[in-house]
């Protein structure tokens, strides 16, 4: 069984994957409920959370329900990072993930997330000093590389445990390449199959289907996966997927009952921990793939992106579920 440090995961452990404005307080309970083994937090700014930004501090929130959960943290500045470990070890999260694999522009210009991958050597010393700091296990989220010509994620991987690293979970693209083109798994199976490797090795990247994390476990022989855009809106991927481990087949489709009540928390979980304004606002990503496939349904999924008012969203899901109640979806 796979451990982070003293933590014992269930054999190829499904991961809910850190994504900003998705994986928060309200969605990581869905996924839980439906089979997510281990969640992470929206990632945090090391530099917002020293100066106390309202928005990186609300981000440390985590519940006893959701266990295991890691808080995400990423930066460059050695002393904002060491201080963001005692800030959120206050928190008593289980683990705490580095960042080394955001692609995004303005956290890669800051030399943070994935543009930490031009610097190996920095990288290694911050997750060194990061794991003197703290009793707390340390994990490592990165990507293969830089691009395709600096890709050293054998030797990376093996550096970040030798100083410490618990977990190591690698997108299988190089940040040159965003999110376009495929994930490739062969080079993490690489890191998994180097004989001085004996920390935990989970998979992301292009995960969408329960045969695919069949072939990331069977054929590439990794200890987990990491799920992110297969599970917005759709937190019953992650029982899909058990199912399909378990029988060999796919699991029956989700009810149009099933979508809306689990639209209707989603939104009243997200106003009572944000508020109503960020609560409607920041659950609107997940109606799309709630109710995908519905045809002609574009007028309801107009009001639930356009209403900044939720009593209009929710009587939203009421005209979805009379309206819709025979509609039969499909796998």
């Amino acid at each position: 069984m796979p451990k982070i440090g003293n933590i014992v995961l269930p054999e190829f452990p499904l991961l809910l994957a850190p994504m900003e404005d998705v994986s928060d307080p309200p969605f990581r309970a869905l996924c839980k409920e439906q089979g997510a083994d281990v969640v992470y937090t929206e990632f945090v700014s090391s530099e917002g959370l020293i100066r106390n930004a309202a928005k990186s501090v609300m981000k440390l929130d985590i519940y006893e329900k959701e266990r295991p959960v890691g808080i995400q943290i990423f930066g460059a500045n050695m002393d904002s990072m060491l201080q963001t470990i005692d800030i959120v070890a206050e928190s008593k999260p289980d683990f705490i993930d580095i960042n080394f694999g955001c692609p995004v522009k303005k956290v890669v210009s800051k030399g943070a997330g994935a543009g930490i991958l031009k610097d190996v050597c920095l990288m290694e010393q911050l997750t060194a000093e990061m794991v003197k700091r703290t009793s707390i296990p340390i994990t490592v989220k990165t990507r293969l590389g830089w691009d395709h010509e600096s890709i050293r994620i054998v030797e990376v991987a093996e550096r970040l445990q030798d100083v410490g690293c618990q977990a190591i979970a690698i997108h299988g693209r190089t940040r040159a390449q965003m999110y376009k083109g495929s994930a490739d798994w062969k080079p993490i199976a690489q890191v998994k199959n180097n004989p001085r490797m004996h920390i935990p090795v989970f998979g992301n990247g292009d995960v969408d289907t329960p045969e695919k994390a069949v072939e990331m476990r069977d054929s590439y022989g990794l200890d987990g996966a990491m799920i992110g855009r297969a599970s917005i809106g759709n937190p019953w991927f992650f029982k899909q997927v058990k199912h399909f481990f378990k029988t060999g087949e796919h699991l029956g489709p989700i009810s149009i009952e099933e979508r809306v009540e689990a639209a209707r928390r989603h939104l009243q979980m997200s106003i009572d921990w944000k508020g109503e304004v960020l609560g409607v606002f920041e659950t609107r990503r997940h109606y799309t793939n709630y109710f995908k496939g519905i045809p002609h349904f574009k007028d309801y999924r107009t009001k639930m992106v356009t209403s900044d008012d939720p009593k209009d969203v929710f009587a939203a899901f009421d005209e979805v579920l009379e309206n819709f109640s025979d509609y039969q979806f499909s796998n």
